[in-house]
């Protein structure tokens, strides 16, 4: 499995990723989940400018360096917040999303980052109780940041909590980091994220 930055070749076909792991959730009637748009253009290429959309491919299958999942995050007080990973269905359970994750794990030290936090489903199997088995918990009230709080109302006006939600982090040690990682660029668009974007862990990783 290869890990990369995205390129803007790629960016048509994330959104035809985020568009399959969506169909999953129809099984749980999730409908409006699964009917979710994917980001748009504009803003996966402000990600993949800013250097944080990142892409897996298997450049031994025969699909080559094509994308097989991605992820984009951006730097919320103090951690590495993921804003959306997602991965095509016929590439399931082939670790695709942990090695995405483990990646920015190896990222957010180099950047002075000390977490990986996300927003998921607390029932899905897919989203939380599958980051709990990698590492993630589950945050309570008390310890949500600002910018977490933020993100949670941005969710609540999409509707998302129709099912239960949670936020969850896994802490990062500094050894984490293989190597520095260029410091952050500033937030990818000066407007808020569509929530499109910034409000589900979708996919089965």
């Amino acid at each position: 499995m290869r890990i990369r930055s995205a390129r803007r070749s790629d960016l048509r076909l994330l959104q035809d990723i985020e568009r399959a792991a969506g169909e999953p959730f129809r099984t749980l009637g999730m409908h409006s989940v699964a009917d979710d748009d994917p980001p748009p253009l504009d803003l996966l290429e402000s990600y993949r400018r800013a250097g944080r959309c990142w892409v897996a491919t298997d450049p031994l299958a025969t699909s080559g360096d094509r994308p097989l999942g991605y992820v984009i995050a951006d730097p919320v007080d103090g951690a590495l917040h993921i804003e959306q990973i997602s991965v095509d269905p016929v590439a399931a359970r082939r670790g695709i999303g942990r090695t995405l994750i483990d990646r920015l794990a190896t990222l957010a030290p180099g950047q002075g980052l000390t977490a990986l936090t996300l927003t998921t489903f607390s029932d899905v199997p897919w989203n939380a109780p599958y980051y709990r088995r990698i590492g993630f918990r589950v945050l309570h009230e008390r310890e949500l940041t600002d910018g977490l709080r933020t993100i949670r109302g941005e969710e609540a006006q999409h509707g998302l909590d129709r099912w239960p939600r949670v936020c969850m982090r896994r802490d990062l040690l500094p050894s984490q980091s293989s190597a520095p990682a260029p410091a952050p660029a500033s937030n990818p668009a000066s407007a808020p994220a569509p929530e499109s974007a910034s409000v589900a862990v979708s996919g089965a990783p």
